[in-house]
């Protein structure tokens, strides 16, 4: 178990806007950052991270905390895997209370940490083949020499080797203690019914490990070296409950600061364009980890960039291929452009050949937009024949169709015309086409008549909403956010007197016996009322070291807003101060809330009533409740 001393050091060390800033591009607003949301679709960002406050809110999907409670949202972290992971970021050593686990305590591990602990055995057990064995270093680390790799740069991937005896890391793993079971379901190992003792997947291979955003390793990727076997060149994990290839890119672990920085990723395909890429210094580039290019890929550059330059070999069969990547790209909102390497070459060779900044150059000089790719690609094989020209211009309208921003669609069909001199009428009429086209691809096909189910009468459905528990909420939001803040106020008898927003509040819910609803809210109020008996406020700063992510989440959602003000004071427009503002605002959500508290109780009171007893003082108690809440709606409504 981690020590307390090991977890508040690490919140006074970490930065949210850091490790957010590896997973979301983040934009300078104001005091604060904004990106798109990594949780919800949207085109317009409203994701806010605080650097003052240390906290996130993401108000396309409700969810806020701190730089701990996004790693569990992202990664799908427990909460010390999180700890974990933010300390060996800051180099941070971790320290635990040593205890013995009880036998139930190691059964309850689940079968995905057993799959991310097995995966993380198999890595320092292959790096450690290629570095320690006399057969690693004469096969798989003299490999990697021949493709010219440096000592520091086979370390950064993490680069191993899978010794040719055919179970070698199976018989490693079951004397570690791990079930053939679970070294199956993870793909490591392979246990065909006449061969128990379990074969390697990867045997005699070297082994490119694929990791996850956050740097776990989630699978493996296999080269084998040897020309006269008939099996596949590469070989890949299968799926896994924590390997999906169709949501993970090769090189993002190591590249995803890079291309946040840079505000570009370069796309290849294989994984040692990834790591002779990186030796050259180009660092912000990914692989699409042995599968075609898919949305959830394309979502993971996203977060960091809207830009991407794809790197296509210059002698590629699957070029035309690519065209689906393209469109995918554009659908996105990606910002593409396309670049061929000469015949010959891809971007390993490309970049083992010459130096970075002549890489950088040719990268940044040569790359086309994607019409001006595909006119390339096209019309070279359409020739002087009109028909087959005419179906590459309509190639490229179609990918234009694609694009989702009005504007951006206008430029490329602007610059359609004027590559091709064709009218604009005529483009955008071809435009409307491709465009219905690709909304009816993207449809589900309808099921003919005849398998239609009858059609049902379905009433909406209506959402209510708890009157009480939104003033609750607002209430304990003042207390995080002005806690603290003096108002200034009158007695009964006209007299003034000061007393804080936590005070007031706190005084409100004892004098009316105000029960709180939410468990959340309840641990919320403990806590401050536990501050009032030791002389203390607990207001928001102090929730912000409290080791609690549901807290952060609430304290979250209290302190950050989605809009900030502008400086309207030099068009002399001036705006309530805050002192002027809070007093208010606080007495009118507390008699709010006590509006909403009698109501509460007049109904609780309705439902105790037996038609078989006496109801003389119930009565008496609604007429006595009725009238105190006409008082309060009287006084709301002054208010108004």
């Amino acid at each position: 178990m981690i020590t307390k001393e090991t977890i508040d050091k690490i919140f006074s060390t970490i930065r949210v806007e850091e490790i957010i800033g590896e997973y979301v591009q983040l934009k300078r607003a104001g005091s604060n950052f904004k990106g798109l949301s990594p949780f919800h679709e949207e085109k317009s960002p409203s994701f806010v991270v605080s650097p003052s406050k240390q906290i996130w809110k993401d108000f396309s999907s409700g969810k806020g905390g701190t730089a701990i409670s996004f790693l569990m949202e992202i990664e799908n972290f427990t909460y010390p895997e999180a700890l974990r992971h933010a300390a060996k970021k800051y180099g941070i050593e971790i320290e635990e209370n040593v205890r013995e686990y009880s036998e139930e305590e190691k059964q309850s591990q689940t079968e995905r940490d057993l799959l991310y602990k097995i995966h993380e055995v198999a890595n320092d057990f292959f790096q450690e083949q290629l570095w320690e064995s006399e057969e690693g270093r004469a096969i798989g680390f003299s490999y990697f020499k021949e493709r010219e790799l440096r000592d520091d740069i086979i370390k950064k991937f993490q680069l191993g080797y899978s010794p040719e005896k055919k179970n070698a890391f199976t018989e490693f793993a079951l004397e570690k203690g791990y079930s053939k079971e679970i070294l199956e379901k993870s793909g490591l190992s392979i246990f065909p019914e006449n061969t128990p003792s379990g074969i390697d997947r990867f045997r005699d291979r070297v082994i490119f490990p694929i990791h996850s955003f956050s740097g776990r390793v989630l699978g493996f990727g296999a080269r084998i070296l040897k020309n006269n076997v008939k099996t596949a060149k590469y070989l890949n994990s299968p799926e896994t409950e924590i390997y999906h290839k169709s949501n993970v890119l090769y090189g993002l672990n190591q590249s995803k600061q890079a291309i946040s920085r840079k505000n570009l990723c370069l796309l290849v395909e294989g994984y040692m364009d990834v790591v002779s890429l990186h030796q050259s210094g180009i660092e912000n580039v990914v692989a699409s980890s042995g599968t075609s290019l898919t949305t959830e890929q394309i979502k993971l550059i996203k977060r960091l960039t809207e830009n991407v330059t794809i790197l296509f070999d210059g002698d590629n069969a699957g070029i035309k291929a690519s065209f689906r990547s393209i469109d995918m790209l554009l659908s996105e909102g990606m910002n593409i452009r396309v670049l061929l390497f000469p015949d010959g070459d891809d971007p390993d060779s490309f970049a083992r050949k010459h130096p970075q900044e002549f890489v950088e150059n040719f990268i940044d000089k040569e790359a086309k937009d994607f019409i001006d790719f595909k006119a390339e690609i096209l019309l070279k094989d359409a020739g002087d024949d009109p028909i087959r020209k005419a179906e590459s211009i309509r190639d490229i309208v179609k990918s234009v169709s694609f694009v989702q921003n009005a504007l951006k669609r206008e430029v490329y069909l602007k610059e359609v015309s004027n590559k091709f001199g064709l009218s604009e009428q005529s483009l955008f009429n071809e435009l409307q086409i491709q465009t219905n086209v690709t909304q009816q691809e993207s449809k589900p096909a309808i099921a003919e008549k005849k398998n239609h189910p009858k059609l049902e009468v379905v009433r909406e459905a209506t959402i209510s909403v708890n009157p009480l528990l939104v003033q609750e909420e607002k209430l304990v939001d003042l207390m995080l956010k002005y806690g603290d803040f003096v108002l200034d106020r009158k007695d009964a008898e006209g007299n003034d007197y000061k007393i804080t927003v936590i005070e007031e509040i706190l005084n409100h819910l004892d004098e009316d016996d105000c029960e709180i609803q939410l468990d959340i809210n309840k641990k919320i109020v403990s806590e401050i009322k536990e501050g009032i008996l030791q002389n203390e406020l607990r207001s928001g700063n102090f929730f912000f070291d409290f080791m609690d992510e549901e807290v952060s989440g609430k304290l979250a959602n209290a302190l950050i807003e989605n809009y900030q003000t502008s400086n309207w004071n030099k068009y002399n427009i001036y705006f309530s101060k805050e002192e002027e503002v809070v007093p208010k605002l606080v007495s009118d959500i507390v008699l709010r809330h006590k509006r909403e508290y009698i109501v509460k109780l007049i109904n609780d009171l309705k439902n105790s009533l037996d038609d078989e007893a006496d109801n003389t003082e119930i009565y008496q108690k609604i007429i006595l409740l009725t009238q105190l809440k006409n008082k309060l709606d009287q006084e709301l409504f002054r208010i108004l």
